[in-house]
């Protein structure tokens, strides 16, 4: 199970450092980074760069788990993988596809008159869709999953597999909307306080404590898939 906590363990650790530095957006950063980090979508969903940190964790899972794909596979598959994350959320600026996606169709369904909660709920599962779809073609292309699996099993269980994902990371990011809303302070225009950084640990908790258990569960399966195999 300890392998499987490595990317909420990342996404929490993350927090602890911006809180103990100090980070915020007075800190000295080259023009280009300062640009396309700091803005509009870091003010509104500042805890969208929390599941960045879990994202990219969740690769470097991906990579060193057990499984069937050689070194060269996970490395250059996994740089591979890690480039087309960060892309999806940083490019052009912070939020990438993903939180555009999500406030432009959020806001699409609130002007049109629908309910606030059907607009949000809407724009966290487009944001849900390119986050998570980013992670399933990186673990595509890190190519490490279990062997050995009959076909008509297989696909049965990798669709419940991603179907399942998906919900948990819909509920994770919208959960992480919320953070203004519960409370969360006007970081990065200044510093968290450590009543803003154990909310924000808070929040991270129970928004990833689903996307968790399922890792936690596959890295399960997989060492028994594999210690049968060697038995």
């Amino acid at each position: 199970m300890l392998p499987a906590v490595t990317p909420l363990a990342a996404a929490l650790l993350a927090i602890a450092l911006t809180f103990a530095t100090g980070f915020d957006q007075r800190v000295a950063m080259p023009p280009e980074l300062d640009a396309r980090f700091y803005g509009f979508f870091l003010d509104r969903y500042p805890l969208f760069a929390v599941a960045i940190v879990y994202g990219l964790a969740c690769l470097g899972l991906r990579i060193l788990r057990p499984g069937s794909a050689g070194w060269p596979r996970r490395l250059i598959g996994g740089a591979l993988a890690v480039a087309l994350f960060l892309a999806a959320c940083l490019y052009p600026t912070f939020g990438g596809v993903a939180l555009r996606l999500a406030f432009a169709s959020g806001g699409t369904a609130f002007i049109t008159q629908q309910p606030m909660p059907a607009a949000y709920a809407l724009g966290s599962a487009l944001a849900a869709t390119v986050f998570g779809s980013v992670l399933g073609v990186g673990a595509l292309l890190i190519g490490n999953g279990p062997a050995g699996r009959s076909q008509p099993r297989r696909w049965m269980r990798a669709a419940v597999d991603v179907l399942l994902r998906y919900l948990a990371l819909w509920f994770a990011l919208a959960m992480l909307g919320f953070a203004h809303a519960a409370g969360f302070g006007i970081w990065p225009r200044r510093s968290m306080t450590i009543g803003d950084a154990l909310l924000a640990g808070t929040l991270a908790c129970i928004a990833f404590l689903p996307h968790l258990s399922c890792n936690g569960l596959t890295t399960r399966q997989d060492r028994l898939r594999l210690a049968r195999a060697d038995a």
